[in-house]
């Protein structure tokens, strides 16, 4: 046991040896691994997902529920063209958000769809928890006002409607769809920052974030017209309507992460001196919600918040 204990003691010397060395000479490495450590990634993307499963799906069923016949075609096109679904996964969702909008209007009613409109503000919730310790500021005494996730949720429905048309150019083909796609994201998830965390960082420092973001998720939005298709039909061939459940669950936790690597990445890089020269300090100097001094102050531990 004692030499068990001696073996465990030096090999801790060691790798603490190494990470002041990798500290040292890799300093940007070092801080990005020590804050992707702090957002704790695969947790924050693995609760982001639920929490998209969960409470925003059902909030689209509640939309084409109550919207005009126009929107909820548009809302079908839409959902079709970004996960490419052919064959018995495009006849399921034509039969959920098509044929079975009546029903669900008259099964939950106006004041269900504003209980699942308030359920899916834990979407919005969990990605200003995201976007905080990806800048690693501090918690304040002033709340988040709801407001801004409610917005946040509607903003990003309008801009699920355009997806369909977008994706494909209005027309045009996949030539123009992809960039129009890239620029619509970094937009978006350069807004998204800013609105979530309430204004404390400024504008400039979220711009890594949002196109490091946007280029993951247009990669993957891509890759989903060859991916989700075949994986979806083959899923509901074996496992039914569950194994649909599976694939989605799966595909979505893959988007979150891509989501939580680009913020995490982005807020990193533009901590650093040498962008921070061009992108001007994230907050006001000596402001309330100042970032941790990295040279006087360990980053936060690993997330343990619930979403």
């Amino acid at each position: 046991m004692a030499r068990w204990r001696a073996w465990s003691h030096a090999l801790d010397a060691r790798l603490r040896l190494r990470l002041a060395e990798a500290h040292t000479r890799f300093p940007v490495m070092a801080r990005l691994v020590s804050r992707m450590r702090a957002v704790n990634i695969l947790d924050a993307a693995t609760r982001l997902a639920a929490q998209s499963f969960l409470t925003a799906v059902p909030l689209l069923f509640v939309i084409a529920s109550f919207a005009s016949s126009g929107v909820r075609n548009q809302l079908v096109s839409s959902v079709r063209t970004v996960f490419g679904l052919t064959g018995a996964a495009n006849a399921q969702l034509n039969q959920l958000l098509e044929s079975h909008a009546g029903g669900v209007r008259d099964t939950i009613g106006a004041v269900g769809a504003v209980m699942v409109l308030i359920s899916a503000t834990a979407v919005s919730r969990a990605l200003q928890r995201l976007c905080r310790r990806a800048f690693a500021l501090p918690k304040t005494g002033s709340k988040l006002a709801p407001w801004r996730w409610l917005v946040w949720i509607a903003v990003w429905m309008l801009a699920l409607l355009v997806q369909g048309p977008l994706r494909d150019g209005f027309g045009a083909g996949l030539w123009l769809g992809i960039p129009l796609t890239a620029v619509s994201l970094t937009l978006l998830w350069w807004w998204t920052q800013h609105l979530l965390l309430g204004g404390r960082v400024r504008w400039l420092p979220l711009l890594p974030g949002a196109l490091l973001t946007a280029a993951a998720l247009t990669a993957l939005s891509a890759g989903a017209r060859i991916y989700m298709p075949r994986a979806l039909n083959r899923s509901m061939a074996e496992y039914g309507s569950l194994g649909s459940v599976f694939t989605m669950l799966s595909w979505l936790i893959v988007v979150c992460a891509a989501i939580a690597v680009g913020i995490t990445v982005g807020a990193v890089l533009a901590q650093e001196p040498w962008l921070a020269r061009h992108l001007g300090p994230s907050v006001e100097e000596g402001g309330p919600s100042a970032p941790r001094d990295r040279a006087h102050h360990p980053e936060p531990p690993p997330s343990t918040d619930n979403v």
